[in-house]
């Protein structure tokens, strides 16, 4: 008997996939072979089986930052693919699983990247197989963009092989990044690093795609910065249609930048006490329905719409399309193929609870064939594949969220399109002319399933012709400025990185999730990307150095030879030849030239010798500590953190110590990152005085912990990383947490990494907080209050002298009592 390995990249895939060949029995033969799964029962409990199977590092000292010049690692130093996660031991799972198999098929993504992982697979597999003979094919692959039984049968039936060109493309991709990031990182890392006190980052990161998104962020900013506002002057008039109902009309000259003649203007036409129609006009005009939902719109519509960042939105995605409720979610396609069977796929919403009645009214009159988009060759575009309900999806409001609407989108991609009646009136008061419009819905078609895309309602217009009067009310100037434009959106720099070619669908919200992960933008209400000081600086260094390393043209234009290679149009070597030649003699150029960047590093952050002697990095921030002295004619001096520089009793704000005994956790410093305005969450479950704040470098068993007394909670352990929002609980006003927890270890369901709640509140976190108490002298354990004396209590208010109810007298169980 013939054994065949099949190796699928995710658990979940890999047991939906078995399911499905062998007709719902696990232990049945799959057809006239014995079938084998790359996951055996949560071998490894519940990691991706083949996802990051390797990544590229250098070889022994090239891994040393200083042991080499960083100029080495574009030509010198060699590059070997190691496991992502060594303790997984994923090769020798493969190798075990594959020994004395005779055919092996690739369950892998069929997109570029996972072609690539599809040859790191065989790499492990294949020597320990059963050898081939007569040139027998041993190797294929199944290409399926649903995990629904049609599709995985319809691609176990259609075998194909992997594609070595694209898995190339992929290799010289990750070569490209790993050796111009890592050069430009380690000089510009070492040549800031301890030269500046108040630094904001330990690592000064560069990146080919990563660098220029910064740049479209730091563009903004500065036009925003040169914004210089102009006063401009308006006429707005009015007329009466009868004695209750009233039109505002629109100046046709819209507006006029000097005040002399809008006053002209309006001298002209305030005397006149009737307006007569010039015009009228009535046209039937649609809305149409969107294109079929590809990547990029998913993560603009989630980043806008539903308030997820780019790669939580990946995240659930990806959740969802190996539950089986959507097809695959990286596809940069908007149209579907002839044979597409969308109504098949409408089907499967026929007795959703939402929509029901609209998909079945779509069945009965015949679904519109939608819109012909963009085929790029890859996927359909994303697609829900069956019904899900609340209760499949759990709890999780995102989850439930982005599967809702790319349901929601796709019925509206079979849909008609919204026709509406715009109707225009054209009046003129003396000389000037003015017009109002109104619009009246002829038939919703896709926005009743798709509400916030309809026609906002408007007054209808009263019947009239050429020549018809009407009084006017009132004429009157109205005086405004322009305003500058707001910092972009996540939504926006999508579109910005799609439409300059910077990155692809699965790895845009991985350059957007760095550039504010290293602290070079922060995200702010809307989802804003406003720059940080460091971002700034960069970006307007490497405009000043050489601009072509932030603008997006020669990302572009790497990326154009990228796919020539997966094409088989041009060679890998010779790309990869030339683009690390070109970079070269750029990183050479750079650090002749960083001088240049150095000097705006001066205007925006202080030199250690400027405040004072260097001592010993800080043990919170691991940023250089120094003396400073206490006040003017004050002898005493004491280390500071530099960062840490609060204004005290009208001492000035820089170069301002901590007093002698209190701690960051009990500083009020409006903006410092590590003090108590920033990291403060409630009031203390015990004393009345003390404030629980987070230690941010407890990680990554992080605590939590009162400035006044000696309760500490531990909280989230193995979190990636834990940040005080500033977002209030609606029921204490509690600061929010938002965490971000390891996958491997994350206590959300499915794939989920990111959670925010109140540690009060929340249920998601009742499990996750232990309480404990420390030693007096804990440096945690000092006095003081902070903002959240105002509005983040924990708890709500109650009146003086009252008891509180909810504080038992078991110290230990207090923090307990609060998340029952």
């Amino acid at each position: 008997m013939k054994t065949v390995l099949m190796v699928a990249e995710k658990p979940s895939l890999a047991q939906s996939i078995a399911k499905i060949l062998s007709r719902g029995r696990r232990d049945q033969p799959l057809g006239d072979c014995a079938g084998h799964e790359a996951q055996k029962d949560g071998s490894f409990n519940g990691n991706d089986c083949v996802t990051q199977c390797h990544c590229d590092w250098f070889v022994g000292k090239y891994n040393k930052w200083d042991k080499v010049d960083p100029a080495e690692l574009f030509s010198q130093a060699p590059t070997e693919k190691k496991e992502a996660n060594p303790k997984l031991n994923m090769v020798k799972f493969l190798q075990v699983e594959g020994r004395g198999c005779d055919y092996i098929v690739l369950w892998l993504d069929c997109d570029k990247e996972g072609e690539n992982i599809c040859f790191e697979v065989l790499d492990a597999v294949l020597p320990v197989m059963n050898k081939a003979h007569g040139g027998e094919k041993t190797v294929f692959q199944a290409r399926f963009s649903s995990i629904m039984d049609t599709d995985i049968c319809n691609a176990m039936a259609c075998l194909g092989e992997p594609d070595h060109n694209e898995a190339l493309s992929v290799d010289a991709r990750q070569e490209l990044d790993l050796r111009i990031g890592c050069a430009f990182t380690r000089f510009q890392t070492k040549y800031f690093q301890g030269k500046y006190g108040d630094l904001d980052s330990s690592l000064i990161s560069f990146g080919p795609c990563q660098t220029p998104t910064l740049g479209f962020c730091v563009e903004r900013h500065d036009k925003i910065q040169s914004f210089k506002p102009e006063t401009y002057w308006v006429l707005q008039a009015k007329v009466n249609t009868d004695k209750d109902r009233s039109l505002l009309l629109d100046w046709d000259r819209v507006r006029v930048f000097d005040r002399e003649i809008a006053q002209m203007f309006l001298n002209m036409t305030k005397l006149e006490k009737e307006a007569q129609v010039e015009a009228t006009s009535r046209k039937e005009k649609a809305k149409q329905r969107p294109l079929a939902l590809n990547t990029v719109e998913m993560l603009r519509v989630a980043s806008s719409s539903l308030g997820m960042g780019p790669q939580h939105a990946m995240q659930t995605a990806e959740r969802l399309y190996t539950q089986g409720y959507i097809s695959y979610p990286r596809t940069e396609t908007t149209h579907y193929p002839e044979n597409f069977d969308l109504k098949g796929s409408l089907r499967q919403q026929a007795n959703h609870p939402y929509w029901a009645d609209t998909v079945k009214r779509l069945l009965a009159e015949g679904i519109n064939r939608p819109r012909k988009g963009h085929d790029a060759g890859d996927h359909p575009p994303i697609t829900p594949m069956k019904s899900a309900t609340e209760a499949e999806l759990g709890t999780t409001g995102v989850t439930r969220g982005g599967s809702e609407y790319i349901t929601r989108h796709f019925i509206a991609t079979v849909s008609h399109d919204c026709k509406y009646l715009q109707s225009t009136i054209s009046f003129r008061i003396g000389p000037e002319l003015f017009t109002c419009s109104g619009k009246t819905v002829l038939s919703p078609g896709f926005t009743e399933i798709m509400p916030w895309q309809s026609v906002p309602l408007e007054e209808s217009l009263p019947t009239c012709q050429r020549g018809d009067t009407f009084p006017v009310g009132e004429v009157k100037m109205l005086e405004k400025q322009t305003s500058p434009p707001d910092y972009l959106t996540e939504a926006e720099l999508i579109t910005l990185m799609e439409k300059h070619g910077i990155g692809t669908d699965a790895s845009i919200p991985v350059h957007i999730n760095n550039i504010c992960q290293r602290n070079y933008v922060t995200v702010e209400s809307g989802r804003r990307l406003k720059p940080t000081n460091l971002g700034i600086v960069l970006v307007h260094g490497y405009y000043k150095i050489d601009a072509e390393l932030v603008l997006p043209t020669i990302r572009s234009a790497v990326e154009k030879q990228l796919n020539l290679i997966a094409q088989g149009k041009a060679d890998y070597r010779q790309v990869l030849g030339h683009t690390l030649d070109v970079f070269k003699r750029k990183f050479h150029y750079f650090v002749d030239s960083i001088a240049g960047m150095d000097e705006l590093m001066e205007v925006s952050f202080s030199p250690l010798a400027a405040t004072g002697k260097p001592l010993s990095r800080c043990g919170k921030c691991h940023r250089f500590m120094k003396y400073i002295q206490v006040g003017a004619g004050n002898t005493n001096s004491g280390k500071l953190p530099h960062p840490c520089r609060p204004q005290l009793l009208g001492v000035p704000l820089q170069g301002s110590p901590l007093p002698p005994g209190m701690g960051c956790n009990e500083c009020t410093h409006p903006s410092c990152q590590h003090s108590l305005s920033m990291l403060g969450i409630g009031q203390c479950v015990e004393c009345e005085s003390g404030v629980l704040v987070l230690d941010p470098t407890s990680g990554p068993k992080w605590k939590v912990a009162c400035n006044k007394c000696n309760v500490v909670a531990h909280c989230f352990e193995n979190a990636h990383r834990v940040r005080v929002s500033a977002d209030t609980c609606s029921v204490c006003e509690a600061a929010l947490l938002d965490v971000d927890f390891n996958k491997a270890k994350s206590p959300l369901p499915g794939d989920e990494t990111q959670h925010m709640g109140c540690v009060f509140c929340d249920p998601v976190f009742q499990e996750l907080v232990e309480l404990k108490h420390a030693a007096s002298c804990h440096p945690m354990h000092r006095g003081g209050l902070g903002r959240r004396q105002g509005r983040g209590r924990g708890r709500a208010r109650r009146p003086p002298g009252k008891p509180n109810p909810r504080r038992p007298k078991d110290k230990m169980s207090a923090l307990a009592a609060y998340f029952v």
